[in-house]
């Protein structure tokens, strides 16, 4: 019986160490990307260089942060607690016929509770203005 040898030369890449590597590179850029992205995202106030002012009277909901962290909410500086701010909300804008709102956050207000407020504005149809401050 003859054995057949098989003489042909036949290329090969050792890949092996590229997947070791590709795999370290993938976790080293996973920790870094996690480690550069924090859950908290700081979220400054925008200031306005200028203020202007409008003459219409609109209504205006406040938001004032304690410091136990508990919010209050103010429309027309009447307080009003968060569950039944939409059904007030709504309230006065039907009364005075004007959908525009001017809604003032504190610097320290956190952004959930500023989504939070303008989620409301978005079901009422709602037009809200974020009131500034001057620098």
């Amino acid at each position: 019986m003859r054995v057949r040898r098989n003489k042909r030369f036949h290329a090969e890449i050792a890949a092996s160490a590229l997947s070791d590597i590709m795999f370290f590179l993938l976790l080293f850029f996973l920790i870094i990307s996690t480690l550069a992205n924090p859950n908290v995202i700081k979220l400054m106030l925008p200031k306005a260089r200028t203020t202007a002012t409008t003459d219409k009277a609109h209504t205006s909901v406040s938001v004032l942060v304690m410091e136990d962290e508990t919010k209050q909410y103010f429309i027309d500086k009447v307080p009003v607690t968060y569950e039944e701010l939409e059904s007030k909300l709504a309230e006065q804008v039907q009364k005075t016929g004007d959908n525009t709102v001017i809604v003032r956050f504190p610097y320290n207000c956190l952004a959930q509770d500023m989504v939070d407020l303008l989620q409301v504005g978005e079901r009422l149809k709602l037009k809200f203005v974020i009131a500034v401050s001057k620098q």
